[in-house]
């Protein structure tokens, strides 16, 4: 039986990073499986002990998809060792970069009703040059309205490594 099940919902790729990076801290990395939640269908979640789910913000929302495999798999969860993390933008702001204090996370807890044992926020990153035109700037318009770097011709990267693996370590115990 693998241990770990890690699922990640991602829109550019950086909570998978992140997803990877909390994978190394595990006991035995062979007893976890990571895959993303486009794909989780076709996983038995009755066969793992704790079930880790990473999901990303865009345009101020978590995917549909995240509260609907919640919502139909919320009793399983329920009864794991389940840890929820989101990544966004906003948290890159020390007033709002820890779960209590995350608009994201309170609106995610709310909406989906899940109560997870852990739950963890960290900032993600802005990728300009990867964008297309209308994510650009869109993504631009919102970080010129919250302070943020609107220079497109560079990524940002605002993610805490060391809180990151700090969350990792943490996991590892539950």
């Amino acid at each position: 039986m693998s241990n770990t099940l890690i699922i990640y919902s991602t829109t550019d790729g950086h909570t998978k990073t992140i997803c990877k990076r909390i994978t190394k801290f595990l006991i035995d990395g062979r007893a976890a499986k990571m895959i993303s939640l486009n794909e989780v269908s076709n996983s038995d979640l009755n066969e793992f002990n704790k079930i880790i789910i990473g999901a990303s913000i865009r345009y101020g929302r978590h995917s549909k998809n995240l509260y609907e495999f919640i919502k139909f798999n919320k009793n399983i969860l329920d009864q794991k060792q389940s840890i929820f993390f989101s990544v966004n933008v906003v948290a890159r702001k020390p007033e709002k970069n820890s779960p209590e204090t995350n608009p994201y996370i309170q609106k995610f807890l709310k909406i989906s009703k899940w109560r997870p044992k852990k739950i963890g926020v960290f900032a993600g990153r802005v990728d300009y040059p990867n964008y297309n035109f209308f994510d650009k700037y869109i993504i631009k318009f919102i970080m010129f309205l919250t302070n943020g770097p609107t220079d497109t011709s560079q990524s940002y990267e605002f993610t805490d490594w060391a809180k990151v693996d700090n969350f990792a370590k943490e996991i590892c115990s539950i």
